[in-house]
């Protein structure tokens, strides 16, 4: 089980790269919680659908991901920690971004789905 976990993960991330809604709201919990560098937020799937839209022109392509720390805490709740490497390219930014990442999967209905999510952008040293 803990490997079809990661594998759900990658396939999170993948749709994000690939710019798929359904894949990625297939494998989401709503309303799910978000907490990342632009604060905390609990997201229905009409607000999903909009902030998935709205970064439409920035393409995210995963450089890396690696050293992932996971529990299950029973037979439908898992939580996952790991680090990813992503590149977002948009006028701001060009370089990689490191960030530390948390999920909480559940097993809803025979599925796996992520209901909280956290981004922690590492620091540059």
């Amino acid at each position: 089980m803990e490997m079809q976990i990661i594998e759900l993960e990658k396939r999170y991330w993948q749709g994000m790269e690939n710019h798929d809604y359904e894949t990625v709201k297939n494998l989401t919990h709503f309303p799910c919680i978000i907490a990342g560098k632009s604060g905390l937020q609990s997201v229905d799937e009409a607000t999903f659908k909009s902030m998935f839209e709205s970064v439409d022109g920035n393409h995210i392509k995963l450089l890396s991901f690696s050293d992932v720390e996971l529990q299950l805490l029973n037979e439908s709740t898992a939580i996952t920690a790991y680090l990813i490497e992503i590149k977002v390219a948009d006028e701001k930014q060009n370089s990689p971004v490191k960030c530390a990442c948390t999920s909480t999967w559940i097993k809803e209905n025979d599925n796996w789905v992520c209901a909280m999510h956290t981004e922690t952008e590492l620091s540059q040293h």
